[in-house]
């Protein structure tokens, strides 16, 4: 059985969705916190586990019968690492025979502060003894999809990227890199990948493509890291999410967001969803 945690998340419904197209239902485990999370994934006949990253106990309950674990990573910055800790030690207690892990792209030289936790999370999965793989996702587009109304609205997209390149894909992307190796199993193990877009844009050429796309002028305003995250409080994002977001973006000017191998899409088969058809998506549901 496949066990995907964080089930309830953008990215795990995702990749549980595409499973359920090569797999019976009752093969794969939706681990979730709060299963009436997902009760329309147990009514599609998907097993439903409680397990909780702080709760060892509900990780050894969870992981019971369990082949390959798909550890999506916690959302709790500062406390990710204790969390993943748990899970491997009970993925090690389980006798699980992979552990696929969504790491960050090029973890073990990125300035993004997103990635010490991550690194600490690699260097223990490589002597836990378990067969590993680290999918080290780039740059979700939907990051930047996020902020298209108040771009449009304001004819302004703001940010601190300066020139940087960044090669982001969507969660489907992400998504489906993942269930391909949980497909495939053995010939993924102890292996590295550096997931990202096949192409690369920079934020001013994103503010363009919005224009393109609309006829609606937007421009590409950069502004200093300290500005860039103040902004961003002042509209209400919580004060932890908007440095995040401001020093992803000064990474992004460091090229921490860029990768030109194009492993996603050689993973999956096929190219990444490009820049304008996630735009066009986008503007559809505004």
């Amino acid at each position: 059985m496949i066990l995907i945690t964080g089930a309830s998340g953008q990215l795990g419904r995702q990749v549980i969705d595409l499973l359920l197209q090569s797999l019976p239902a009752e093969k794969i485990v939706a681990g979730v916190r709060t299963p009436d999370s997902v009760s329309d994934l147990k009514a599609r006949g998907v097993q439903v586990r409680q397990m909780d990253y702080t709760q060892p106990e509900s990780l050894d309950r969870a992981l019971t019968g369990i082949q390959q674990l798909l550890l999506i990573s916690s959302s709790e910055v500062g406390q990710r690492a204790t969390q993943h800790h748990n899970v491997i030690d009970a993925a090690q207690k389980a006798g699980v025979t992979m552990l696929a892990y969504t790491s960050l792209l090029h973890a073990d030289t990125s300035p993004l502060g997103l990635a010490d936790e991550h690194r600490q999370t690699e260097a223990e999965l490589k002597t836990s003894g378990l067969n590993w793989v680290l999918l080290r996702n780039g740059w979700y587009t939907e990051n930047y999809l996020a902020g298209l109304p108040a771009a449009l609205e304001h004819g302004t997209l703001i940010g601190c990227a300066g020139d940087g390149r960044i090669a982001s894909a969507t969660r489907h992307d992400y998504a489906a890199a993942a269930v391909t190796v949980l497909l495939e199993g053995a010939k993924h193990y102890h292996k590295t990948y550096e997931l990202a877009g096949d192409t690369s844009y920079s934020l001013a050429e994103y503010a363009d493509i919005i224009h393109q796309l609309t006829g609606k002028n937007v421009a590409y305003q950069n502004l200093s890291e300290t500005d860039y995250r103040n902004t961003l409080i002042s509209i209400g994002l919580p004060e932890h999410l908007a440095e995040l977001l401001a020093d992803s973006d000064t990474g992004a000017s460091q090229g921490a967001l860029f990768d030109g191998s194009q492993q996603l899409s050689q993973l999956t088969g096929r190219p990444t969803t490009s820049l304008e058809s996630a735009l066009r998506s986008a503007l559809e549901k505004i």
